[in-house]
């Protein structure tokens, strides 16, 4: 069986993926916003021994892929201090943003900055990059683009995560998405479940319960089915249990 369960808050994961009957918890390790290094939560060492798998998301402020080295150097050093905190709770993955590029700038310098991050980079557990919703000069966005990186990061264990809500609001069928990733990646670590609030190829990252957005659940059952990976719902929090619940019923 798929195990299914929610982004929740870092204060104690242990308790708020057991409030929604959640086998996985994935949250951040400090602000997602900011540049300080990772903070484990008060209970690392009780969540590392309960059934609860766990997930950390980097901070969205990492970008590996800019040419601006004020912002590039430090999205490496938060990567590198993020995956080392990860793997000491027993994380079995880091998702990461695959982050964009200038609007005037030649995306191959992005995919070029991934493959020098994992040239350097200890990976003591995997790390996922995940297709986003929008950006200009995005490098994880459309799959043409996640083509291009794929490429750039031929010879690394590089995972993969599929946020349904990033590919639907960033242009990309869902009826054929999981093929279509895997033909490029070779495998689908982790789903991010998310409905929409806003409409195909709109840009706008906006999670929505399942079934109270834009995307047809049984759409996003079909995903899920497909790729046969971990789920998480990075859904609004009042309404987790009942996604978690809906996709056990229904998967």
């Amino acid at each position: 069986m798929v195990r299914i369960g929610a982004h929740v808050d870092r204060d104690d994961p242990l308790a708020h993926a057991t409030a929604r009957g959640a086998q996985v918890a994935q949250f951040f390790l400090g602000d997602p916003q900011g540049w300080k290094g990772p903070v484990l939560p008060e209970n690392a060492e009780a969540l590392a021994s309960s059934e609860i798998d766990v997930y950390v998301h980097a901070p969205y402020v990492i970008n590996v892929a800019t040419a601006n080295n004020r912002i590039r150097i430090p999205s490496r050093k938060l990567l590198a201090g993020q995956l080392e905190a990860a793997a000491s709770i027993g994380a079995k993955g880091l998702i990461v943003h695959g982050g964009h590029v200038g609007k005037d700038d030649d995306p191959q310098v992005g995919f070029d900055n991934w493959r020098k991050v994992f040239e350097r980079l200890e990976t003591p557990i995997p790390v996922l990059i995940e297709n986003t919703a929008g950006g200009g000069n995005a490098m994880a966005r459309r799959l043409e683009r996640i083509a291009r990186l794929w490429e750039a990061l031929d010879g690394f264990d590089v995972g993969f995560c599929l946020d349904t809500c990033h590919a639907h609001a960033g242009g990309e069928e869902l009826a054929d998405v999981v093929d279509r990733v895997k033909a490029i990646t070779g495998r689908i670590d982790l789903i991010h479940c998310n409905d929409s609030r806003d409409a195909f190829d709109s840009g706008a990252d906006r999670h929505a319960n399942l079934g109270k957005g834009q995307i047809d659940p049984e759409l996003i059952l079909s995903v899920c089915r497909a790729a046969g990976a971990p789920i998480v719902v990075e859904t609004p929090g009042d309404g987790q249990a009942a996604d978690i619940a809906f996709l056990r019923d229904h998967l």
